[in-house]
């Protein structure tokens, strides 16, 4: 019971957080919306020239230009959470006393980062999709079931999403300078995710390649929950299972880096 307060209280602090930031939230929200514009007109001509790419009929693919953009910064596509600061912690020596905190370091860094992710989506994300669906054709589900079963995999897309931006900030306890990291991070998750163009437009086979890695739970599945073309229970496995891979190996390389800095006197 008092993890659980305590857990509530890291995400409600890093909710807090990112709420102080309204120049920069209300920046983001512009700059989402501006990408988003330009995103949905080339995705009209593409699909004007290749009608019903990916399965998706015009609507469907503005929709998920909007969704894009709404959970952009929400699951941190390309980095922007807490991975580089917590690179920098570790750089300057200062981890030394998250792990001297009472509480398990990676379930602290999952509930800050949760935190951060609610105040995204609802600073940042939500004005640009309500901006879309006034004024593009947009499909979007009138059932409240399907509504309900988007939230728990975008959940689960949060968690997948920390899982592998966890990984990639451990990299900091053997890489002197992590920038190139989280470079590659930024890159691969541009791409992989879906955010650039929907996974299932891919080519064979390396969209099935993609559409198996952990990037396609964050935007690529929740998206094809959300339009009906997948049902909600294999969207949840293949994210839970992600979810579980990524935090299971985070947790042993962060076992790992603990040793490490234990050995080197902290």
């Amino acid at each position: 019971m008092g993890s659980a307060r305590l857990y509530t209280a890291v995400a409600a602090g890093g909710f807090r957080r990112y709420a102080t930031y309204r120049a920069a939230t209300a920046a983001g929200v512009f700059t989402n919306t501006v990408f988003g514009l330009i995103l949905v007109y080339t995705y009209l001509a593409l699909w004007d020239e290749r009608p019903h790419l990916g399965g998706y009929d015009q609507a469907q693919a503005v929709t998920y230009v909007w969704l894009g953009q709404a959970l952009y910064a929400t699951l941190a596509i390309q980095g922007g959470g807490f991975e580089a600061e917590f690179m920098e912690r570790i750089r300057s020596g200062a981890v030394a006393i998250d792990l001297y905190r009472p509480a398990d370091l990676q379930a602290w860094w999952l509930a800050n980062d949760m935190g951060r992710a609610l105040f995204q989506l609802l600073g940042r994300g939500v004005v640009p999709f309500a901006f879309g669906t006034l004024f593009f054709p947009t499909a979007l589900p009138s059932d409240p079931v399907i509504w309900l079963a988007f939230l728990v995999a975008l959940a689960l897309a949060m968690v997948v999403s920390f899982g592998i931006r966890f990984l990639v900030a451990l990299s900091g306890f053997w890489l002197l300078d992590g920038t190139g990291a989280l470079q590659v991070m930024m890159v691969t998750g541009i791409f992989c995710s879906g955010m650039t163009l929907p996974l299932n437009a891919f080519p064979e086979p390396f969209g099935d390649i993609v559409m198996a890695l952990p990037w396609a739970a964050q935007l690529q599945m929740p998206a094809d929950l959300l339009f009906g073309e997948a049902d909600p229970l294999p969207v949840f496995a293949f994210q839970a299972l992600w979810a579980v891979l990524l935090l299971g190996a985070g947790r042993l390389v962060q076992s790992a880096a603990t040793r490490r800095v234990v050995v080197q006197g902290g």
